[in-house]
């Protein structure tokens, strides 16, 4: 998994499995590949010149496999991963060229949460149900939150990638992007192959370094697998129950999962006069407050009436789903900080545990093309607001400039970007969505 660092990625990932995916075996055996299949392309050592003093690949090296025995690698395990160490240059150009969809949330939530994942995710809870009971009891994680993320990461270990690991990983550590990061990751990686949990060759994955079957970049490997089939190692590629208990170990210590509360609950908006201002992730409200403010259960029914603090989340602005997001729908964003995906990974989760599925806009949403989200970002950074990169992403940055924007002009507030603003933005158009129905 991407967690906050690699969302992008995680996200362009997933949307390329097929659906045919769940036909393959369940627990396949990681494909192995030679190190020849890594060669590596010509160094362009430009790039690491300036966070690397001007060092040739192989000085690097040889200073980060002193650093790992430094840091308790043992010299064998440095051996045995020594052929693999090498600089690829497409992994680089990858990193660099990942690029986010435009996708809308119900279109992929669609995809990604469709009904067989759904069930694959509850027979999965059947074949595995001593392992989950195991987990839930320790860690406090429900089955359908593992097999959520399991289901998404790797299609229950059908898709975990086929590149191997440690080219990968010291390539983008010696490139200057997040070198200090992958740094960290290869000697993480070589402590897994110490501890005996994985060999040098099957270490095999995403192209970005991730492993196994819930995709764990090295040091959450190798500080949170934990051993649950009692083979004495900890491994993420072919054994269900270490997956399980090692996913739940993450979730629980790793994200601060919050035992027995619950993560992501579909809500519907009913009254017209809502203050949308107040659908944001960063606004905290008990439920009885969102009674009161026209929020229901889809089917109509009252919320509960108690002090149980939740957020509004509107994934596609007003006119599309909303969620009320708990304390525990943290632990989604920080595994991954795309609202796209850990929305989808949230609403899954919820699906396998028995909630029915989402309610459909009434209307298409409308949604801006990449072209005109990418003009808006440079309008909104022209009127003094800071949206990260203008990249045409419509990220957290992005959407509370949107919001801030939307009250200026007297637009609902609801963070969607709509052609309305953008008019009014460009200077050429009055607002007309403040005239617009509120309800959902």
């Amino acid at each position: 998994m991407f967690k906050t660092r690699f969302a992008i990625a995680a996200v362009t990932m997933i949307a390329a499995f097929s659906s045919a995916a769940s036909a393959q075996q369940l627990l396949p055996a990681p494909t192995r590949q030679a190190p020849a299949a890594a060669r590596p392309a010509t160094v362009s050592s430009s790039r690491a010149a300036a966070c690397h003093n001007g060092q040739s690949f192989e000085r690097f090296l040889a200073d980060l496999k002193q650093r790992a025995v430094s840091d308790g690698v043992s010299q064998q395990a440095i051996a045995e991963a020594s052929p693999y160490l090498v600089y690829n240059q497409g992994i680089v150009n990858r990193d660099r060229g990942q690029r986010v969809f435009g996708q809308i949330f119900t279109e992929f939530a669609g995809r990604m949460a469709a009904p067989y994942r759904m069930q694959q995710g509850q027979q999965h809870i059947k074949t595995y149900a001593a392992a989950f009971a195991r987990a839930e009891k320790e860690y406090g994680v429900p089955p359908a939150v593992i097999a959520a993320f399991w289901g998404l990461e790797s299609d229950f270990g059908a898709n975990m990638g086929n590149l191997p690991t440690l080219p990968s990983l010291v390539s983008l550590a010696y490139d200057c992007r997040r070198s200090e990061m992958f740094q960290n990751e290869t000697i993480a990686a070589l402590k897994i192959i110490d501890r005996g949990d994985l060999s040098a060759d099957e270490m095999v994955g995403s192209w970005a370094g991730e492993l196994g079957q819930t995709q764990f970049l090295p040091m959450h490997y190798f500080n949170y697998a934990v051993d649950y089939d009692g083979d004495g190692h900890r491994n993420l590629l072919r054994s269900g129950p270490d997956v399980i208990g090692s996913t739940a170990n993450y979730i629980a210590n790793g994200l601060k999962w919050r035992r027995g509360e619950p993560w992501l609950q579909e809500v519907r908006v009913t009254a017209s006069s809502f203050p949308w201002d107040q659908a944001d992730l960063t606004t905290k409200l008990p439920r009885s407050k969102w009674a009161q403010l026209g929020v229901t259960y889809p089917d109509g029914r009252p919320l509960a009436n108690d002090d149980m603090p939740a957020s509004l989340l509107l994934p596609m602005g007003r006119m599309g789903p909303a969620f009320l997001a708990y304390a525990n729908f943290a632990a989604y964003t920080e595994w991954n900080n795309s609202l796209i995906y850990s929305t989808t990974a949230g609403y899954l989760a919820s699906r396998i545990a028995g909630a029915p599925p989402m309610l459909r806009p009434s209307a298409p949403v409308a949604q801006l093309p990449f072209n005109e989200i990418k003009e808006l970002q440079q309008h909104l950074v022209r009127a003094g607001f800071n949206v990260g990169k203008v990249d045409g992403v419509l990220g957290q940055a992005s959407r509370s400039a949107v919001k801030a924007m939307q009250i200026k002009y007297g637009f609902p507030a609801d963070s969607w970007p709509s052609a309305e603003l953008l008019a009014r933005m460009r200077g050429r158009a009055q607002p007309t969505e403040a005239a617009m129905p509120a309800v959902r």
